[in-house]
């Protein structure tokens, strides 16, 4: 008798508890850093298109600015590891863990799978007496470039301080809350230049409310073939975003697994194709966890040395 109330209560245990094989169940969170209308909120909300349908759920994005990417780490790692929470990532979010500025670490990440790889470009607000880089190089000779940023010491402002350090030119850093504002402000001509992303800027540069003086690459960008390179204008400042989406380590493998397939999967659709198209961005810059989750750990190297190097970061 005994054997069959335990097997019952067993058998009661495992109807109520939940099955790793019925994730996802409920709509998951996309925590974001961005604001609205920047390079990562587009991406996220363009991926939710058609990963949406491949996961079998809704998803939401949750914008928590502040502090860069601070505010949307430290909100993510009060979050259950169960899933349900992504993460959107960028070198933004690398270069503040670098500087220890979160309650979380860079072993405390997941990647899960990678969305874009976003070329970086100098850019201004169509300003009468900046054509080419070399004006904004001249100009910054003469008084210091009000250059705007997403984040004091993140990827757009390192990339400045890099491109200054090259020319011999003088920056200062106007932080914002995200390329969307940056872009704004240029168009508003509150600062002179920034390195906007691809993404951020094309229609813009298009409509002719702003001007690409150059990509921050070693190679022209196809929807750009007029721009130079920093490279080729003799400046070895070569910078790009890349976004993808992460969890934090203890969610389980399972889930993890099935994230990473219904991402990919969702990436694969036509919608997300043509936004990639529509931003001159590259289907190549999708990539799953083995090469995402490899690549954080090499751009957290790389921010820390970078940030080292332009005195941001004690040695």
């Amino acid at each position: 008798m005994r054997s069959l109330v335990t097997l019952a209560a067993l058998a009661l245990l495992a109807a109520c508890a939940p099955s790793d094989a019925e994730f996802p169940d409920r709509p998951i969170d996309i925590v974001t850093h961005a604001s609205p209308g920047g390079g990562t909120d587009l991406t996220a909300r363009s991926m939710i298109a058609g990963v949406r349908n491949a996961l079998g759920v809704d998803m939401a994005i949750i914008f928590r600015g502040g502090g860069g990417s601070v505010v949307a780490m430290n909100y993510v790692a009060d979050r259950p590891r169960d899933g349900y929470t992504l993460m959107a990532v960028t070198p933004t979010h690398l270069y503040a863990l670098a500087r220890g500025q979160s309650s979380i670490t860079i072993d405390d990440l997941v990647g899960i799978a990678r969305a874009t790889e976003d070329p970086l470009v100098v850019t201004t607000g169509a300003i009468d007496t900046v054509h080419t880089l070399d004006d904004l190089i001249e100009l910054g000779r003469r008084r210091p470039i009000k250059w705007g940023t997403g984040l004091v010491g993140g990827i757009d402002h390192v990339a400045g301080l890099a491109l200054a350090a090259a020319a011999e030119t003088s920056l200062s850093a106007v932080p914002f809350n995200g390329g969307g504002e940056v872009a704004a402000n240029l168009i508003g001509r509150n600062v002179d230049a920034a390195a906007l992303n691809l993404s951020e800027a094309l229609d813009e540069i298009e409509r002719g409310s702003l001007r690409a003086l150059a990509v921050m690459a070693d190679t022209r960008i196809e929807l750009l073939p007029e721009v130079p390179t920093t490279v080729e204008l003799g400046y070895e400042a070569e910078f790009a975003t890349v976004r993808g989406y992460a969890v934090l380590r203890g969610t389980p493998e399972d889930r993890i697994e099935r994230l990473e397939a219904g991402l990919l999967d969702g990436m694969s659709s036509a919608v997300y194709q043509d936004y990639l198209a529509g931003v001159g961005l590259s289907p190549a810059g999708i990539a799953g966890r083995e090469v995402w989750d490899a690549q954080l750990r090499v751009l957290y190297d790389q921010a820390r040395i970078a940030m080292t190097q332009l005195g941001l970061l004690d040695p």
